[in-house]
């Protein structure tokens, strides 16, 4: 068996669930260079991977009609390292999260299951069976970054804590109060304070794409049929940012980093 791409409690999975993976498809393919490989799903539909460079840098699938029925939108999902499934989801349940799926195998590929935090922002967890996450990550048009949008920073921070082990510090370039997360050597990730400019959103996990030039994609995303979420934007000590929706309603981040 391959040694597991990311450290374990580190995000290692991204996942588009949309109502139109066609459209999906197509948006992405054009927008990042992206190339997709389908896998069919027992019974309907196929599970589609992108590629960057012929490496696995995401994924993408439609949601069930259950999901749509319940109101879950289309998004991006992020999927953290664990070594043991089970074991992670009794920390959830024990520090006070919730389990919106119990765990449970897909084929020979991982075992997982999926769960919400205290403010009710979902992730999944992941223990890599024969798959072991994303091959590229942190490089231009690849996923660079998570955060966590939060009603109540400090209860995230015990939350995340309890379940995964990391390691937080401040981070002063934000509009609000914000952590970052380590679970290696390298940050991966930051949880946010939401004030009150976000108004009735709901806590959530976002992904950040890192780019060349975030005004050129934005540009880019209308012109393949998405809209602007957040206009260009400078965090000084870290880049230029914005976020777009795409054709189908999931929303992402664009991040061009300043040089070290």
């Amino acid at each position: 068996m391959s040694t597991p791409r990311q450290p374990v409690s580190a995000p290692c999975w991204f996942e588009l669930a949309t109502t139109d993976q066609a459209a999906a498809k197509q948006f992405y393919g054009r927008l990042l260079g992206w190339d997709c490989e389908d896998h069919p799903i027992d019974g309907n539909g196929a599970y589609t991977i992108f590629k960057l460079g012929g490496k696995e840098v995401a994924a993408c699938y439609t949601l069930m009609p259950e999901q749509v029925q319940q109101g879950v939108p289309p998004h991006w999902a992020v999927y953290f390292h664990v070594a043991d499934c089970d074991a992670a989801v009794a920390r959830v349940r024990a520090a006070g999260g919730s389990v919106l799926a119990e765990p449970f195998e897909v084929m020979s590929h991982l075992r997982m299951a999926v769960v919400a935090d205290p403010e009710g922002a979902a992730f999944c967890l992941m223990q890599p069976r024969q798959h072991h996450g994303v091959e590229v990550i942190r490089q231009d048009n690849a996923i660079t970054w998570v955060e966590l949008a939060t009603r109540d920073l400090g209860r995230a921070e015990t939350f995340y804590r309890a379940v995964f082990g990391w390691s937080l510090q401040d981070h002063a370039g934000g509009p609000t109060t914000y952590r970052i997360f380590s679970a290696g050597a390298e940050p991966e990730g930051g949880l946010m304070q939401m004030n009150e400019q976000w108004g009735d959103i709901p806590s959530h996990w976002a992904i950040y794409l890192a780019v060349a030039d975030v005004d050129a994609m934005l540009a880019r995303a209308v012109e393949l049929g998405g809209r602007i979420c957040v206009p260009a934007f400078d965090v000084p000590n870290v880049g230029r940012i914005g976020m777009f929706t795409d054709p189908t309603g999931a929303n992402a981040y664009v991040i061009r980093l300043d040089p070290m």
